[in-house]
């Protein structure tokens, strides 16, 4: 538990200062806490390093956070996790996208669970309080992709897959019926 408060802790800090891009600007942190909570609760996985890996998840892509700085506090296994599920910020954006998809199947097991559960909570969020000025077309095209991504992460969490299937079913009927 105290590597898990230490965690939290380290991903508010970093992410103090960043605002969700939703109508309310929540606070940034609620999307890693959700991803955490959503392994915990829906994919029952308590795997410490796994769900600590899940709030630090964004850090190094979103901060200036270094992996290093993440396996001297929290060990090599969590830094490994967390480098699995961070994009590479000086490519592209298309190219980011592209290789979410190629990479996903090439996961390890620990990191597909932290991308799924981050898919799945992005997801719900684009369905209840989508990105300020996202236009329909934008939150139909970002389901096609995470779809594409997700995909290649299913096979870890039955879970996690019915889950995150259910939300890209909703999804599709929500987002389909404005069309």
């Amino acid at each position: 538990m105290d590597r898990l408060l230490k965690a939290m802790k380290f991903a508010a800090e970093k992410h103090a200062r960043q605002r969700r891009k939703n109508s309310e600007a929540t606070p940034y942190i609620n999307h890693p806490i959700e991803v955490a909570e959503h392994l915990a609760r829906v994919g029952r996985i308590a795997d410490e390093d796994i769900l600590v890996a899940a709030l630090l998840h964004d850090t190094v892509e979103d901060t200036q956070t270094t992996f290093e700085e993440i396996a001297e506090s929290f060990g090599a296994r969590v830094a490994g996790i967390v480098r699995e599920c961070t994009d590479d910020k000086s490519l592209e954006k298309v190219e980011r996208k592209r290789l979410q998809v190629v990479n996903a199947p090439r996961k390890s097991p620990e990191a597909k669970c932290v991308k799924i559960a981050d898919k799945t909570c992005n997801l719900a969020s684009i369905l209840t309080d989508p990105p300020e000025g996202w236009s329909l077309r934008r939150r139909q095209e970002y389901f096609a992709w995470a779809e594409q991504v997700v995909h290649g992460l299913l096979g870890v969490n039955d879970r996690l897959d019915v889950f995150v299937n259910e939300v890209l079913v909703r999804g599709r009927q929500v987002l389909d019926a404005r069309d």
